[in-house]
């Protein structure tokens, strides 16, 4: 997917109060970005924001953190919030890195529709490979909670026996998530483009208790 440049996108992110530019800084802290102690959701690849920004508007009791590796993709997200969400922050960085930026403080993960990496050979890419999974295990502050959009049947299929091989049980698992409408549901721009489309989304919450804390 080919990315379209945003202009000043260098100032918007500098003069945002919700871009984080050191979120190393911040390991093991992230509460101190936000004026509640509160339970911290992240979205790994946030896109346009849309699916973020109403989850954090819908639920002031959490503190919502986005993640996103693109600037512009940043800058779009960050020109679309409205003012004053005090329970949203947004990161800068490859998903590789997160077990460096966070440590023991995460109570759910959101993972919506993620690049499939659909050759075999960078199956261990993907946000639900067995390398990403270990990397959230130091990251999650008790019990371990993903849950998971997608519209590729494949990656979906894969991602369930990824979570099932590293412990976690398998709850609410849909093959067809908007077969039935639900007007409380909270999307994604690309969920609400492959619906409108009559394709299938796929989901489950992936979640393993008794995660040990080794701070």
């Amino acid at each position: 997917m080919r990315l379209r440049n945003v202009k000043n996108k260098e100032e918007i992110l500098a003069t945002s109060p919700y871009f984080v530019s050191d979120p190393i800084s911040y390991r093991g802290q992230f509460q101190k970005l936000f004026p509640k102690k509160q339970p911290i959701y992240v979205e790994i690849g946030m896109g346009k924001g849309k699916f973020l920004i109403e989850n954090a508007l819908r639920y002031p009791e959490i503190n919502f953190i986005g993640i996103e590796k693109y600037d512009s993709v940043l800058a779009r997200c960050l020109k679309k919030i409205p003012d004053s969400i005090p329970n949203l922050k947004i990161l800068r960085m490859d998903a590789l890195m997160i077990d460096q930026i966070f440590d023991h403080e995460v109570s759910r993960i959101y993972l919506n529709f993620s690049d499939p990496w659909p050759k075999v050979r960078h199956h261990l890419r993907r946000l639900t490979s067995k390398v990403f999974l270990e990397k959230y295990d130091s990251i999650f502050s008790s019990d371990k909670e993903i849950y998971m959009r997608t519209d590729n049947s494949e990656l979906f299929i894969y991602s369930l026996e990824q979570f099932s091989q590293h412990g976690y049980g398998l709850y609410d698992i849909q093959f067809d998530l908007h077969k039935n409408e639900d007007s409380t549901l909270i999307t994604t721009e690309y969920e609400d483009k492959f619906s409108q489309k009559g394709m299938p989304i796929y989901s489950v919450v992936a979640i393993s208790s008794g995660v040990q804390n080794s701070k």
